[in-house]
């Protein structure tokens, strides 16, 4: 990853906000706060399906009209776009008809985006396995940081004495390193602390194996390391911390128990097949985080910006 890619993915000059309007109240002020700190220009998106368009005649028989629901999402939109401007940032709505992950992904490329954000639901087992949503064809289709806002997710209350924290789940895998250093330049670009987290298998388990004090100490020397290679010059302090048991419940518990600003979580890609048929720890941690997640696409090379030669790896 450049420089030049690092500094748009920490100080985004647009931020492009993908909402299907049921969402604004809990996505905006993640918008409104994530351009202050950067000086972003915001641009709220809304797709129109052809379904989410139809209404009933008289006679019960369905017909488009699509200036009623184009009218309706631009009423939506105004007043958040207005609040944006009362507090100096500049803010555009935008309504397009179309597939709602093609026109994110088409509104990305035409305003040079920098950063998408959009929310997520939690659902059951059998809904994941089933029905795919737009926030996880975003996370599969995209080369820019898409930070996801779950239904738990709210924004921090700071005195203005308590540390922000961002914390970073690692596998620890060669492909974690890129994804360390983002996460260290998004802390320091909060002026937050780094936590490196790393989740080993629980303790009944590694304890039968006989290899626990191996595996503790081993992992944590590797955090240690990863540490100091993504410190200089970029975090003020790093945290590296082991722990056992279930990724996604421990990643939670201490993105919690720290009051965590931000996650950032290094994955890798799985199959079609797992897909479907894993409840894979990055969704898990997505739908019930309660700050916004910061995921990355793996690639080598996006089309969108040829400086950017090195994406990092964070979603599976």
């Amino acid at each position: 990853m450049t420089d030049s890619g690092a500094s748009r993915w920490t100080h985004p000059a647009v931020i492009l906000v993908a909402t299907d309007l049921s969402d604004l109240e809990r996505l905006m002020p993640f918008a409104l706060d994530q351009a202050r700190q950067s000086g972003a220009r915001l641009i709220l998106l809304h797709a129109i399906a052809t379904a989410a368009a139809m209404s009933v005649d008289a006679v019960g028989m369905p017909y488009y009209d699509p200036s009623a629901a184009l009218e309706f999402a631009e009423k939506e939109l105004k007043p958040w776009c207005e609040a944006a401007h009362r507090q100096n940032i500049q803010c555009d709505g935008l309504v397009r008809e179309g597939h709602a992950t093609q026109q994110i992904e088409a509104a990305a490329r035409q305003f040079q985006a920098d950063r998408i954000l959009l929310g997520t639901r939690s659902r059951g087992r059998l809904g994941k396995m089933l029905l795919g949503s737009v926030a996880e064809q975003v996370l599969r289709s995209v080369n820019l940081p898409v930070l996801t806002v779950g239904p738990e997710a709210h924004l921090p209350v700071l005195s203005g004495f308590e540390e922000r924290v961002v914390l970073h789940a690692t596998t620890l895998r060669e492909t974690s390193r890129p994804s360390a250093a983002l996460a260290c330049q998004m802390a320091a670009s909060l002026k937050a602390r780094l936590v490196l987290l790393n989740v080993l298998p629980p303790v009944e388990e590694t304890r039968r194996s006989g290899q626990l004090a191996d595996m503790d100490s081993a992992a944590m020397r590797e955090l240690q390391q990863l540490a100091e290679e993504t410190s200089s010059g970029c975090c003020l302090k790093i945290e590296p911390v082991v722990v056992h048991g279930n990724p996604s419940i421990e990643i939670l518990s201490q993105a919690s128990d720290r009051h965590a600003d931000m996650i950032v979580l290094g994955a890798t890609h799985r199959s079609a097949l797992e897909n479907l048929t894993r409840d894979r720890t990055v969704y898990q941690v997505l739908a019930h985080a309660r700050c916004p997640v910061l995921t990355i696409r793996e690639t080598k090379a996006t089309a969108w910006d040829g400086k950017l030669e090195d994406v990092a790896a964070f979603h599976g």
